[in-house]
């Protein structure tokens, strides 16, 4: 089996990213960005990339373990390296807000994990916007190209964000960049997982390590092969080709809004455009 690495020039992202942080946050009018801090890969990244766009100051970092499902070394992870970045930070355990979500509701199923879990993931979400709201902040996601694309994330929880800086980085790209900016071995090497329940990993989830996913996901929708050429090229069976690219179809709904019936001659969904641009102060 022949896997492949996308290839990215570190420095150009590192610029691109920042750059791209720096001015959203500007066009927003808002006073810096919030990051939900798992102690993992992804989160690490993003939050050491909005540290060199914005300054340490203008960076939050909320870290929200469920004590019941979330490993201790993560939050060390988390709080070492929010101090490591000099970020300020909070921690905010949401089992009592998971508990008290499942009193409220009388279909609660306890056997459910999936569902459980993104009760979780939105819980977070919920948290991350009402900080951000009474401090002026945006919420700067952490999700990166190969789970946009997959869809392995929750909609409307870690979904639910206001930009995305590494969302053009594969995973492996990711770990690279990790390494380029010089962050802890632990934290680079952990295998990622989204936490939503005890012992999950995104790797035994999905079935299949991050070097197959992203070869697959780079061969086909960044050099344009089809699956008879990228089985031919890397060796990897056409079975898990097809198996990735269908997640990908599958889930597409998650990349995009919500449908909408199109009744008037332009919908909002399909087909509107705004249809001049607002002068500066017209609003």
């Amino acid at each position: 089996m022949r896997l492949i690495t996308p290839p990215i020039d570190l420095g150009y992202a590192r610029r691109r990213i920042t750059q791209f942080i720096a001015d959203k946050v500007r066009e927003s009018g808002l006073g810096g960005v919030v990051v939900g801090l798992s102690g993992g890969l992804d989160s690490s990244v993003t939050a050491a990339l909005a540290v060199e766009a914005l300054g340490r100051n203008r960076v939050h970092g909320l870290i929200m373990p469920d004590s019941r499902v979330t490993p201790e070394e993560d939050v060390r992870d988390a709080l070492d390296l929010a101090r490591r970045l000099g970020m300020r930070h909070e921690v905010v355990e949401i089992s009592g807000v998971y508990d008290a979500f499942k009193e409220a509701m009388p279909f609660f199923r306890e056997d459910h994990y999936v569902a459980n879990g993104n009760v979780r993931a939105r819980i977070r979400m919920i948290i991350l916007y009402y900080y951000a709201n009474i401090n002026g902040l945006m919420v700067c996601g952490t999700g990166d190209k190969s789970e946009i694309l997959l869809g392995y994330y929750t909609k409307y929880g870690d979904g639910g964000v206001d930009i995305l800086p590494i969302g053009d980085l594969y995973k492996t790209q990711v770990r690279l960049m990790a390494r380029h900016l010089g962050l802890p071995r632990r934290i680079y090497e952990k295998p990622s997982s989204p936490r939503l329940w005890a012992g999950q990993t995104a790797e035994g989830e999905l079935g299949i390590s991050y070097e197959v996913i992203d070869t697959v996901l780079y061969l086909y929708f960044d050099r344009g092969m089809d699956i008879d050429r990228i089985v031919e090229e890397t060796g990897i069976s056409r079975d898990v080709v097809k198996g990735v690219l269908t997640r990908v179809y599958r889930n597409e709904h998650k990349r995009n809004t919500p449908p909408i019936p199109k009744i008037s001659g332009i919908s909002v969904s399909t087909d509107w455009k705004m249809p001049w641009r607002m002068d500066e102060g017209a609003l």
